[in-house]
């Protein structure tokens, strides 16, 4: 802490405010120099009371990081500051000397603050290249006050740049656990000072020895060094040791504002309600004057160390001056000044943004202009800050009178905000009591057209046919009941007849295109390509998704997915690289990605890539494919050979199937059992596994077992179950005959039936067939299959046959698979006294370690690519690209850009000596 007013020049006084606090400087200082040093990224978090000294020691940090040649970005978290998206990290990173950003760069980001992950990716592409020469530090004060957007990106970025040399200081009052999936912060919690530190203190005020009377004044500060240095200012600057210790900063500053101006007193207060930063002319208008007769009121107030003119805004020197003086206002003046606040704020053409911090603490029932202010402000921030639109709705629906007719439409505000923000249950619960005032018809179905979005993530489908056929029974307007209708047939989707789901979404279809109603289109275009899925067309399906990609691009995922089942892999390719540099639904691209790349054989990618999505829907809190990501990388550690991490990903579906069920989860969970069950033995549970999801969950016969049906006729013969294999054959047939240009479709049919009827000659087709499609891991298994019952035969040709088969699995890195051909293939080649080598398996840690792909980002990297153009050049996704380097420093025991470039740098200067 400074001094403050009064306080006589202390000699030799080395570190004003910083004593008792040398060892977390020292820490401080360790941090900055290991960053600058190139040991990789680092959080530090200050946390205490008010006034315990974060802020001193953030800034004593933030110029010891200038002189290390740090470009620095020192911003503060405000409190009424809570509905400006990125504004606690934007006040230090366009500031700074230099500033970190460009103002060109931010407004780029505010131009898609609507994508919440587009943007702190592309904001930590900026800092990445930005501290690519040059160490950064960015400071956030006051981070419990940190605006939603802002706390999104703290809780991201450390992870994504912790191999770039940034150090994050942060300060909170208490741990905001802003950490996300990324380094633990360096906690420094600032504890009370000892008696030595405050006696040191008051030397460094007072400049003479400290007497006892000013020793037991001190105590009363109870450590904290702003209260201490409030009371040594006191005495420093009447002379005396004062009359009474204060027991609250409350009273100290109430005896200050006691010699103040009525009028000085008054603006002082005024300004606490606006905050502690507020602008002179929001001050001016409150107190009904023009700012320039403000000039006396403002003198005296920096005369009384109160506040200070940083050239833009009034600050109060301290928070807790601020909170000071606002305590001394009676709480129904307090609520009074807030709404007159929130008025005159919006009088003078303020944002939303700016007015609704103060209604929240000011508002009452009936106050219509609150309400409507509160229901702008939560349409305005829902597409970047979900959760803090639900809130605002709520507040909003809760300030309307029970029967005034507004009621509705605030609701219904409310229900569509809660159930962006995934608060599935209230967004339900909230509809009912909405519906159990008896609205009109209209309003009636108009809800219940909301309700059906709600309930269609709370995959309660049988409530949501009742519930859409009721209201299509008393719409009238013809928007609505286009939506209701194509409701309606999603919930069919799910059902057993396919054929009156479809004639429902054409009708939805036909109804949104009368209409004119966009909201409709996508629900019967979506539905349409559900359908298809469910009933195995796959040639419809890319239809109605490509229709609804054109029309809405965030929906391009489905529309790739819905190719990788026709086998088109070249247009999934292309649609990939063209998403665009913001696409939409980030993580479902991902996962689109990784489908693709499991269709391909690239395990290792289509891995790191299911990790990916996984992540992205993590710090969205929205993991709603949590199961599909884990059942996927469960079966591919089984093909790797890996169980124990299968077992650790069914741990996690069953969880997650416990905690939300949900029928596709159900039956994707019962299938990865029968898998795993299988894998263990236990052959005759696994068929039931199998059997119990085909009963249990027709809709997903086509959908669940199509890239799995060999597979699966595989678990019913071992099993014993034949009808089950019969029956599993039997839909690969039909499946065949709906999708006839499509090879994985035909060879799956001609494989599984083979299997079936132990026919050799027909394996031989399947394998003909499938090396003619683009899918490498179901050419392994139809060629092992054909090898070995060659083998059985006695025909030398399943040396050919295998030796193909462990070709494509170990290129694919599925060793599981490759092990098992590799034995029989030993067998095939005995006589001749030919073996084959067994692929060694890969290393836990170090280079051998790696894939094939994350060596190639490490060398991207080492040579100084950043994450951006690492996947341009690889033609992935950035986030992917993190992915690897999070699991390359994980393998190499490193932290930093610099250490894996002098890793490469040994490897390939050891590569021609040791082949490697």
């Amino acid at each position: 802490m400074s001094a403050g007013p009064g306080a006589r020049p202390a000699a030799g006084l080395s570190r004003p405010g910083l004593r008792g606090r040398e060892a977390e400087l020292e820490r401080l200082r360790a941090l900055v120099e290991a960053v600058r040093d190139g040991e990789g990224g680092a959080v530090a978090l200050l946390l205490g009371e008010p006034g315990i000294g974060k802020t001193v020691l953030l800034r004593e940090a933030v110029s010891l990081a200038r002189a290390h040649g740090f470009v620095v970005s020192h911003g503060h978290a405000e409190e009424l500051h809570e509905l400006a998206p990125l504004a606690s990290l934007a006040s230090g990173l366009l500031h700074g000397d230099p500033p970190l950003l460009a103002g060109a760069d931010f407004a780029d980001l505010a131009g898609h603050h609507d994508q919440r992950i587009w943007l702190v990716e592309r904001l930590a592409q900026l800092i990445e290249e930005r501290s690519a020469g040059t160490p950064v530090l960015i400071a956030v004060d006051d981070v419990q006050w940190a605006d939603p957007l802002s706390r999104f990106a703290l809780s991201v970025l450390p992870s994504r740049l912790l191999s770039s040399p940034v150090l994050w200081l942060l300060t909170g009052r208490e741990d905001p656990e802003l950490y996300g999936h990324g380094p633990r912060p360096a906690t420094l919690a600032l504890r009370p000072l000892s008696g030595t530190a405050l006696t040191e203190l008051a030397r460094d005020v007072l400049g003479a020895d400290v007497p006892p009377r000013v020793q037991e004044l001190l105590d009363g500060a109870g450590g904290n060094p702003f209260l201490a240095a409030e009371t040594l200012s006191g005495i420093a600057a009447s002379g005396t040791d004062g009359p009474q210790p204060p027991e609250r900063l409350v009273l100290g500053v109430r005896g200050r504002l006691a010699d103040l101006r009525p009028d000085t007193l008054h603006f002082l207060r005024i300004g606490s309600v606006l905050g502690r930063a507020f602008s002179l002319a929001d001050a001016a208008a409150l107190c009904g004057r023009p700012a320039s007769a403000l000039g006396a009121e403002v003198d005296e107030a920096i005369a009384a160390a109160l506040l200070h003119d940083d050239g833009e805004r009034l600050l109060f020197r301290h928070d807790l001056l601020r909170q000071a003086v606002y305590a001394d206002l009676a709480p129904s003046v307090r609520r009074a000044l807030h709404r007159e606040a929130a008025s005159r704020l919006v009088a003078a053409g303020r944002s939303s943004a700016d007015a609704v911090p103060h209604l929240l603490k000011s508002a009452e029932p009936g106050d219509t202009e609150a309400i409507g202010l509160l229901g702008t402000a939560a349409t305005d921030v829902i597409a970047v800050m979900p959760d803090l639109a639900a809130d605002l709705a709520v507040r909003a629906l809760e300030l309307v009178p029970p029967h005034a007719p507004m009621v509705f439409d605030v609701g219904e505000r409310a229900i569509v905000a809660l159930t962006r923000a995934g608060r599935y249950t209230q967004a339900r619960d909230t509809g009912d009591v909405l519906l159990a005032r008896r609205p009109p018809l209209d309003v009636f179905a108009r809800l219940q057209s909301v309700l059906g979005d709600t309930l269609w993530h709370l995959d309660d489908v049988h409530e949501l046919t009742r519930r859409s056929t009721a209201a299509l029974a008393a719409v009238t307007d013809p928007a609505i009941r286009a939506r209701l209708t194509a409701r309606q047939a999603l919930a069919r989707s799910r059902g057993r007849d396919l054929d009156a789901a479809r004639e429902t979404a054409e009708r939805a279809l036909a109804e949104a295109a009368r209409s004119g109603d966009r909201e409709a289109r996508v629900l019967a275009l979506w539905g349409l390509g559900e359908i298809a899925l469910n009933a195995g067309d796959c040639a419809a399906a890319v239809e109605h998704h490509t229709a609804l990609s054109v029309f809405d691009g965030a929906f391009l995922p489905e529309e790739a997915v819905a190719r990788i089942h026709m086998d088109d892999f070249d247009t999934v390719r292309r649609l990939l690289r063209t998403a665009g540099d913001a696409p939409l639904r980030p993580a479902m691209l991902i996962w689109a990605q990784a489908t693709l790349n499991t269709a391909l054989g690239r395990l290792d990618d289509a891995d790191a890539d299911f990790v990916t999505a996984e992540r992205l829907e993590a710090e969205l809190h929205v993991p709603g494919n949590l199961v599909n990501i884990r059942v996927n990388r469960g079966l591919l550690a089984l093909l790797r050979g890996d169980r124990d991490a299968a077992r650790e990903h069914l741990d996690v579906v069953r969880a997650t199937v416990a905690e939300r069920p949900n029928t596709g989860n159900h039956a994707t969970h019962q299938y990865f059992e029968a898998v795993v069950a299988d894998a263990d033995g236990d052959h005759a549970a696994a068929a039931d596994l199998v059997r119990s999801a085909q009963r249990d969950h027709p809709f997903l016969r086509w959908r669940l077992l199509r890239p799995h049906v060999v597979q699966a006729v595989r678990i019913a013969l071992r099993g014993g179950d034949r009808r089950l294999a019969e029956d599993l054959a039997g839909q690969a047939a039909d499946h065949a005959t709906r999708n006839p240009d499509v090879p994985s479709a035909q060879g799956a049919a001609a494989h599984a039936s083979a299997l079936l009827n132990d026919d050799g000659g027909l394996l031989e087709v399947a394998a003909g067939i499938l090396g003619a499609g683009p899918r490498p891991l179901a050419l392994a298994a139809a060629s092992a299959d054909l090898g070995r019952a060659l083998l059985t035969s006695g025909d030398a040709s399943a040396t050919a046959a295998l030796s193909r088969a462990h070709e494509l699995y170990a290129r694919a890195g599925a060793d599981a698979e490759a092990e098992r051909v590799r034995a029989d293939l030993e067998r095939a080649t005995s006589s001749p006294g030919r073996r084959t080598r067994g692929r060694r398996p890969r290393a836990d840690q170090g280079w051998d370690a790696l894939t094939a792909s994350e060596r190639k980002v490490a060398r991207l990297i080492a040579a100084g690519h950043t994450n951006r153009s690492a996947a341009a050049a690889l033609v992935v996704s950035p986030h992917t690209v993190n992915t690897h380097l999070s699991s390359i420093f994980r393998k190499l025991s490193v932290r930093s850009r610099v250490h894996l470039a002098r890793i490469v740098l040994a490897e390939d200067d050891a590569a021609p000596a040791t082949g490697g």
